[in-house]
C-alpha cells in the first residue's frame, strides 16, 4: 500500500508528484482501489447485435467477455476459465454458443434456457470417470461483474458489489455524455459503433488521456499545424467545426468534467457541418430543424469533450468517438477508439463521417499522434530518479471556479483552466486512499436519493 497520498497530490496546492506517472508501486494500487471498484466503460452494445455474438474487452488489467445470450441479455465475464485460468476467447470478437476452454475443454454456457445462470460451468471432459462425477459445476461457473449497466447503448461494469447505481456514479455528467450517445434530432440514444474498434498501445501512463480530454484547452498550441492545415469536416482552417461559449465544467465530487457550453434552452442556428458534401450538409440541416422542434424548450447542453472518471473519454459532436485508455504498466496503456453514428444514418453520411473520423483520430490521426508525442516525452522525462522528486503544475485557474446553475455539485472557470486536471486527480486521491462508498458519493452521506 502507497502511503502518504496527500504528499502525492496536496489538497488544495494544484500540483500532483510525477511519480503518480511512473511509479510501478503506485500502477499496482491503482489497480486493486480504482479498477476494482469504480464503474467501467467495457463496449457498446452494436459490437454484439446478435444472440450469441461476443466482444472481448478490458476491465483494469483484466480481459473480460461481453456476450449476447440467446435471450437477449448482455452480460460480462472474466476471460478466465476456472480450471487452469487460460483465455476462454483469443479472438476479439465472434460468435458462439458456448465458451469452450482450449487447455482442458471446460465449457461455459449463457444459454438462459439450458443453464440457471449464465456463464455456468456445463462441460467436463472426464466428468464421470475422471473427476467420479464428483465436481459441482454450479461452483465452478465464469466470473462476471457484480454490476453491469446499459445506458444508452455504453456499457458499463464494476467488480464491486456495493458500488452505487451507475446512474448515481454518473450524476448529471450525463448531460454531457448524452450529447454524445443521442441522435442528432435529439432522440435519446440511437448511436452505434462504425469500423470496428482501433487498439493501439502508446508508450505513457494511462491517466494523460483522461487528464487531456477532460478539460486541457491550454495544449492547443500542440496543434497549430494541424489547425493550419484545415482536416475539419467544413473545409476550413481548424480540426473541427467552431464551437462559441465553451466553458471547462467539472463535478467536483465525482471526478468527472468536459469542455461544453453551460445549460442552455434556445437552439440556435444550424451552423454548417459538411459543406464540401452538399446532400449530407442538407441531412444535418434537416437533423437541426427535427432537434429543435423535438427538444422544445427543454434544457441541453452543446456536443464538446468529457471524460467519466476513470478511464473513458469521448468527444460529443464532431468527431463523435469514444476513446477507453486501458492501463498496462506504469508507463504504458493501450487506447482504444469507437467512432459513432446515427443507427439510421444514410450510408453516405455516415461514409463522409468516417473519413473525417480518421483525420482526426486514432493512431494515424493528425490530431491524436500530437497528443501521443505529448504523452509519451512527459513519461519519459519523468521516468529518472531526479524528475520524480518534481511536481506537474496544475495550478491554473485555481481557487477561481463557480457553481454551475442547473448542474448538481457542477463547478465552472473558464475555457482555459486547470481546474478539471485538479478534479480528476482529487478524486484519483479519494480512490487510492480506499475511502468507503459512503465517503466517496457524498450524495448518500447527505442522504440525497439517486436519480
Amino acid at each position: 500500500m502507497v502511503a502518504h497520498i496527500d504528499k502525492l497530490v496536496p489538497p488544495g496546492e494544484g500540483v500532483v508528484s510525477r511519480s503518480v506517472f511512473v511509479d510501478d508501486e503506485i500502477f499496482q494500487q491503482e489497480v486493486r482501489q480504482i479498477f476494482s471498484r469504480a464503474w467501467l466503460f467495457v463496449g457498446h452494445e452494436s459490437l454484439i447485435p446478435k444472440p450469441d455474438d461476443y466482444f472481448v474487452s478490458r476491465m483494469g488489467t483484466d480481459p473480460v467477455i461481453v456476450t449476447r445470450d440467446r435471450q437477449g441479455a448482455i452480460h460480462v465475464f472474466l476471460n478466465s476459465c476456472t480450471h487452469r485460468g487460460m483465455k476462454l476467447c483469443r479472438a476479439d470478437h465472434g460468435n458462439s454458443r458456448a465458451f469452450t476452454c482450449p487447455y482442458h475443454g471446460w465449457s461455459f454456457s449463457t444459454d438462459g434456457k439450458l443453464v440457471e445462470r449464465p456463464g455456468e460451468l456445463v462441460g467436463v471432459p472426464g466428468f464421470a470417470t475422471h473427476y467420479k462425477s464428483d465436481l459441482n459445476k454450479k461452483d465452478w461457473g465464469l466470473k462476471r461483474v457484480a454490476k453491469f449497466y446499459n445506458y444508452k447503448g455504453t456499457l458499463w461494469g464494476t467488480w464491486d458489489e456495493n458500488a452505487p447505481d451507475f446512474l448515481e456514479y454518473l450524476g448529471d455528467m450525463h448531460h454531457y455524455l448524452d450529447a454524445a450517445l443521442d441522435c442528432r434530432d435529439g432522440r435519446p440514444g440511437g448511436s452505434v459503433v462504425i469500423g470496428g474498434v482501433q487498439k493501439w498501445r502508446v508508450r505513457c501512463n494511462w491517466k494523460f488521456g483522461p487528464e487531456n480530454f477532460i478539460g486541457d484547452m491550454y495544449h492547443d498550441v500542440s496543434h497549430r499545424s494541424v489547425d493550419l492545415i484545415g482536416i475539419g469536416p467544413s473545409g476550413g482552417k481548424g480540426r473541427r467545426d467552431p464551437l462559441t461559449g465553451r466553458m471547462t465544467i467539472g463535478f467536483k465530487d465525482l471526478g468527472h468534467g468536459g469542455i461544453g457550453r453551460l445549460p442552455y434552452y434556445d437552439e440556435g442556428e444550424y451552423q454548417p457541418l459538411y459543406q464540401q458534401h452538399p446532400d449530407v450538409e442538407r441531412y444535418y440541416r434537416e437533423l437541426h430543424e427535427k432537434r429543435v422542434q423535438n427538444l422544445g424548450d427543454r434544457m441541453r447542453v452543446s456536443h464538446s469533450v468529457g471524460t467519466i472518471f476513470p478511464s473513458m473519454s469521448f468527444h460529443g459532436r464532431q468527431p463523435r468517438t469514444i476513446a477507453v485508455f486501458h492501463p498496462i504498466s506504469s508507463t504504458e496503456m493501450e487506447m482504444w477508439r469507437m467512432y459513432l453514428v446515427d443507427e439510421d444514418a444514410p450510408e453516405e453520411v455516415n461514409e463522409a463521417a468516417r473519413h473525417y473520423y480518421l483525420r482526426y483520430s486514432g493512431p494515424g490521426g493528425m490530431t491524436e499522434s500530437d497528443d501521443m508525442e505529448n504523452w509519451t516525452g512527459a513519461t519519459e522525462a519523468s521516468i529518472g530518479e531526479q524528475a520524480r522528486t518534481m511536481f506537474f503544475n496544475y495550478q491554473m485557474g485555481l481557487g477561481h471556479a463557480r457553481p454551475v446553475p442547473g448542474l448538481n455539485g457542477a463547478v465552472e472557470n473558464g475555457e482555459y483552466t486547470e481546474e478539471n486536471a485538479r478534479i480528476y486527480y482529487a478524486r484519483w486521491a479519494q480512490f487510492m486512499k480506499g475511502l468507503s462508498w459512503q465517503d466517496l458519493m457524498p450524495s448518500r452521506a447527505e442522504g440525497v436519493e439517486s436519480r
